[in-house]
Formats: structure tokens, sequence, C-alpha cells
């Protein structure tokens, strides 16, 4: 169809058909970015369909379909089948998060820390580790995926929240995100889709974006993903993995079930698909949330890598991580570790070894536990409306909020007021929803009054 019959023809995006160099694609979606960087195609908004679009340039369809993926790969779209291909909610910010660019005398709700008052408490441990014989050892670049004591160690701290492995089948990697992005290089092609929570840890978005995979985001309820329709868009879309935050997701904080989990596993083990179950805040759920019962890994240990940090149970700083792993993964993680860590540091680890076998670790855990029942607490206070949701102890909290404004305006509003928080569309992996929210951070203000403070200016901001 003739450009000039669709002058007065309604579409959310017409591109100039002069600025299309050769190769049409490649023009045509640096052009689509273009557009979405300056403000002009709005996060949620629908683009023409892909024959539409081809018929008003006048060019091939699948000129358009490549135009279109090659944008998917970068993160800036996301399709859903049956309804179309959509600006995705972050294309134009990144939602890394940080403790980066904040203003001097801002209150800080946004980024998560790990109550790091509780690292004073490792002072003994550093102190015997240094005071070692063995000291040099631990300088040197061997045993890359850590020393044999250490993984033996690792392992016990893992038996006691219900993941059963050995050494054999552990790596210590540096920090959650570090495995993460470990795990994504060894294991994903580009191209390849991820299944996601609706609203997801921001930073594994960005992480998709770097290595060009597509995120597809799945419904879930207060039990967690909803296995039934992991199942139907696998069907559709062909999903090669899963990432799920059992214990306490991140933004939501909602605890996958015991049912659901199982429900769940049997759809990953039918499907073939393989499951990057972050477990960062189990120390927070095993024992003290009754419902608890073990990982999704227990299910499925052939197809998943199970991930826990000790940044937030023990100490933030030394990002030290156990990364566990079956047969079938082995080559691939531990030629990812090689290659892009060389190693974790060996004497961060033994800190932290030192720490799980003198029984300091599990003094720290119990003291953040405190921390964390206080502090959430002194949030169901202020916003009586957000009891009873999600894990008891967790480091943040996930709060509707009535402003129907763009995040980063709300982010911006707040910062005014002289507080950081960070809004759901940092977290948002699909279409945005009716009801807004922000993440509010628990663990980060020094003291208890200075939260207090925080949530107290948070509750005058959002109010009409």
């Amino acid at each position: 169809m003739p450009i000039n019959s669709f002058l007065n023809y309604p579409m959310s995006w017409k591109p100039d058909r002069a600025q299309l160099k050769r190769p049409i694609y490649l023009s045509l979606a640096d052009q689509l970015e273009k557009e979405i960087a300056g403000g002009f195609l709005r996060p949620g908004t629908k683009l023409p369909p892909q024959r539409e679009l081809a018929d008003f340039l006048d060019i091939n369809f699948t000129t358009v379909t490549r135009a279109y993926r090659l944008c998917e790969l970068k993160g800036l779209l996301y399709a859903v089948t049956g309804s179309g291909t959509f600006v995705a909610p972050s294309a134009a910010q990144s939602v890394t998060l940080s403790t980066e660019n904040l203003v001097k005398e801002t209150i800080d709700l946004g980024f998560v820390s790990s109550f790091e008052s509780c690292n004073d408490m490792l002072t003994d441990t550093i102190s015997t580790v240094v005071k070692k014989r063995q000291l040099s050892e631990l300088l040197d670049f061997a045993h890359p995926t850590g020393m044999p004591h250490q993984k033996a160690a690792g392992a016990n701290w893992l038996e006691g929240v219900g993941v059963h492995t050995d050494p054999e089948h552990l790596a210590i990697v540096s920090g959650t995100q570090n495995g993460l992005a470990l795990t994504l290089l060894a294991l994903f092609e580009p191209g390849d889709r991820i299944a996601v929570d609706t609203y997801t840890y921001a930073n594994f978005i960005e992480l998709a974006k770097l290595y060009h995979l597509q995120l597809v985001p799945i419904p879930g309820d207060g039990e967690g993903m909803l296995a039934e329709e992991l199942e139907a868009r696998h069907k559709l879309n062909g999903i090669q993995g899963v990432f799920l935050m059992p214990s306490c997701c991140n933004p939501t904080t909602t605890v996958i079930s015991e049912e659901r989990k199982q429900a769940l596993a049997e759809v990953i083990r039918k499907s073939g698909m393989i499951l990057i179950e972050d477990d960062i805040h189990v120390f927070f759920t095993a024992g003290v949330v009754p419902a608890y019962q073990g990982p999704i890994q227990r299910f499925v240990p052939e197809q998943t890598i199970y991930l826990s940090s000790t940044s937030k149970p023990i100490c933030s700083g030394l990002r030290v991580a156990y990364l566990v792993y079956p047969d079938r993964f082995r080559e691939a993680i531990q030629k990812a570790i090689f290659n892009v860590n060389v190693k974790t540091s060996s004497l961060d680890v033994e800190i932290i070894t030192e720490a799980i076998l003198s029984g300091k670790a599990a003094e720290i855990v119990r003291r953040k536990r405190q921390l964390a029942q206080e502090r959430n607490a002194r949030f169901e206070a202020v916003f009586p409306e957000g009891r009873e949701t999600g894990n008891p102890f967790s480091f943040y909290r996930w709060l509707p909020i009535p402003d129907k404004r763009p995040g980063a305006e709300v982010e911006g509003k707040l910062q005014e007021n002289g507080i950081r928080v960070y809004h759901s569309d940092r977290f948002l992996t699909g279409k945005r929803e009716k009801t807004a929210y922000v993440r509010v951070a628990l663990s980060t203000p020094v003291t208890l009054e200075h939260l207090n403070r925080g949530l107290e200016i948070l509750k005058r901001a959002l109010e009409p």
C-alpha cells in the first residue's frame, strides 16, 4: 500500500521513510531506538503490527520483523503472543540499582544494603584469618572454584537450609550478581528466552540486556509464578530458562509456596528448561517461615543452577556466593569461571569460611533476623495497609501507591522531599499494571530512628 494512503491513518509510530538507509532493518531499528530514547515512544506503547508498518513504509514484511527482533534483543521491546509488540518498561533508562548518585542528606530507602552495622561482628574472625600460618596460600591463583575446605564448609552451610550438595558440585563466585552473569554467559545464547516474574530483580533485567536475552513475563499471585501460565508461554515461545527468587522475590517479597514449587518444578522438568534459582534470602526464610521446606532445586536438581550469596546473611562487602550445579553444566560453568573470574578472592572466602565454622555466621544471621523483624514492625506501624504480605523478615517492602505518573517522575518527586525509593517501573518486565508500587528498603538506614523519619516523609509525600 502506498505511503500516502496512510497520511491520516492512526498509528502509534510513523517512521520517516526518507531517513531509512541500507540495510533497511538496521536503519529502522536505529530510528526506533532513538524515538524511544527521546521519549517520543513511552514505555508500554503498542507498536504498529509488523505487516501494517511494512505496508506504511512500502518495504518487505520480513524487514520490519528483523528490526523489531533486533530491538527485542536490546531490551527495548517485548512481544506478547496474540496481543502485539510493546515498548519495554525500562527501555529508555537503565534500571541498575546502586548506591551511586545519591544526593547528600537524602535518606536512602532505595538501595537494599545488608545491615552494615553487623560488619563489626566479623572483626575477630578477620584477625583469626590474618594470623593463620597458611595466609600466603590464600593469595595465589590456585583453586579457582574455591579451596576444598572452603567448598566443604559452603556445602555444610547450605545443608542447614535444605540444599543437598557436595564440594564436587559447588563453585565459589564473587557474589550473586557475578554468579548470575556467569550462568547466563555459560548456558544461554543471544536471543534465548528466560521466564521471569512480572516484577523481577532489576539488575537481572540489565544483565539480560547485556547478553541480548529476552525476558518473558509470567503472571503470578500471592504464592508465586503461576505454573500453568509458565507452561502455556513455553508452548507459545519456546522458553529456554526460568529465573526465580523463591524465598523472597525482589521486589515483591513473595515467598513461593511448597505446592507452587512442586507445580513449577514439574513444568520445568517436562519442558527441559533451565532453572536459575536465586535464593539470597533463604537464611531469613528456612526455619523462621513455617511453610518453607526447601528449594525448588531439590525437585529438579539436574536442570537447576542454585545460587546462595553470603552478602545478606553475613557480609555484603566480601562478595562471596555459592553456586550449585549438576554434572551436565560442570564444564560450561567452570569454563566461564576460569575465563571471566579467574578466581574469587580466597582471602575473602576464608573469612566467610572461618565465620561459618566458628559459629559467628549463625550469630550474625540471628542478629540480622532480629533487626529485620524490628524494621518490618516499624514499617507496618507507619503503613498498616502493608501488613502480612510476603516474607516477614524481608529487608524491603512492596508498597502500593496512588501516584500514576511515570516511575522516574515519582522517584524525582520523592527525592525532592529528601528520600530515595525505587519505583515499580524499574522492576517491570511486561505491560504496566493499574497499580503502581515503590520498593522501600528497610535495612539501609543506620538506625531505627533514621528509618522512621524516612518512612514518615514517604507517607506524607504519598498522600493525595
